[in-house]
Order: structure tokens, then C-alpha cells, then sequence
């Protein structure tokens, strides 16, 4: 399965998320395939800045090629994510043209909300030659016991997207394990931060389905 994360709005996690559903994955057992394609180079920053064994594959391709290039660099992988980059361009649109299923990381805010306008148009126009691609938005980066961070679904239900029922909270493991080029699990096996990241991958290979 292919999995694109994108919102046009930066600073929403995408690759937080993106390396965290990667290693989520991996620990199935399958061989997964990050893919960077934010010319920002995030994702390849949080591998350069591992040094435990990788537990998946990280590569850039922040080219808007990335669909006619996916079937040869993905060879030989059960997975791939792609840390997709902010901002509506041609980028964005071979991103989520390679894409099975694409994932609109939005965080409780009115902001993200609103700006998720733009990758929904982007998505739409993508499954007129792609009619099985599916969306979905993920919440992130939710703030515990916050009126908006109830409110945030009903918001996002004027969209013609699906929103995952699993969500994300705002936790400082999060960045405590990018820095160490680590996934949340390896710092917190067992942690909540963790449980989360598992909540939502289970929950989107069920919709990927």
C-alpha cells in the first residue's frame, strides 16, 4: 500500500507522522519505504540523525515525478509512506497521484481547518483519473480535554473526507524521539504516544482495505 501524507499548511506533523506510521509498520514485519519528497528534507534529517540500526528504508524524492518513479524505487516493498510536501504544487500532485490512500494530517484549529480546502480540491481532481483513491483526515497534535479538540470533526465534516476516529494528542515524547531519530515506541514501548500511533495505523489499513 502506498500512503501519501499531505496538507498544504505547513507545521501540521506530517512527518512526524510519517516516520512514526513508517515504523509502526515495519513492526508487522513488512518491509516499508519512506519516501521524502518535502524538499525541506525533514524525514532524511530524522534518519541522519539516527544511530540505532534503521528499521525501515528512507529516501528523498522531492520531485514532481514521484508517480512515474514510485514502481521502480518501490520494488520489493510491502509499504510505502510519503512525506509529502506543504503547499499546493505539482509536487503535491504526483504525491498524491502515487498514492493508495491519502492521509490529510489537520490540526485543532480553525486555520488547519480551513486550509484543508485546498488539498481536498487537489484530491478531487486526482480521482478523475484515479477513481480508487481514498482520503482521509487524521487529527493531530490534539491538545487533551479541549473544546476544540472535540469540535475539530464536526468542522471537518463539511468535507467530502473521511476522518479517522483515532487521533493524535500533543506529547513532548514526539519530539524527544525525532531528535534522537527515534520512533515513539522506541523510546515508550508501552507509552500513550505510542498506543496512538498504532490506533491510527490500524485504523487506516482497515480503510485502505
Amino acid at each position: 500500500m502506498i500512503i501519501g501524507l499531505l496538507n498544504q499548511k505547513g507545521g501540521v506533523g506530517k512527518t512526524t507522522l510519517s516516520v512514526n506510521l513508517a515504523a509502526s509498520l515495519s513492526r508487522t514485519g513488512a518491509r516499508v519505504l519512506l519516501i521524502d519528497a518535502d524538499p525541506q528534507g525533514s524525514a532524511l534529517d530524522w534518519a541522519a540523525a539516527r544511530q540505532a540500526e534503521q528499521i525501515f528504508s528512507v529516501v528523498g524524492l522531492p520531485r514532481a515525478t514521484v508517480h512515474k518513479e514510485i514502481g521502480q524505487i518501490g520494488q520489493g516493498y510491502d509499504h510505502i509512506v510519503i512525506d509529502g510536501p506543504p503547499r499546493v504544487t505539482d509536487l503535491a500532485r504526483s504525491a498524491i497521484m502515487a498514492a493508495d490512500v491519502v492521509l490529510i494530517p489537520v490540526q485543532p484549529s480553525p486555520y488547519d481547518i480551513w486550509a484543508a480546502e485546498e488539498v481536498v480540491k487537489l484530491i478531487e481532481e486526482a480521482r478523475i483519473y484515479k477513481e480508487s483513491l481514498k482520503a482521509a483526515f487524521v487529527v493531530n497534535r490534539k491538545i487533551a480535554n479541549t473544546a476544540i479538540g472535540r469540535d475539530v470533526r464536526e468542522a471537518l465534516a463539511a468535507y467530502p473526507v473521511q476522518v479517522l476516529a483515532s487521533s493524535v494528542t500533543q506529547r513532548v515524547v514526539f519530539a524527544e524521539a525525532a531528535a534522537q531519530g527515534l520512533a515513539v515506541h522506541e523510546i515508550d514501548q508501552n507509552g500513550s504516544a505510542a498506543s496512538e500511533i498504532e490506533a491510527v495505523a490500524a485504523e487506516l489499513m482497515e480503510f485502505a482495505r
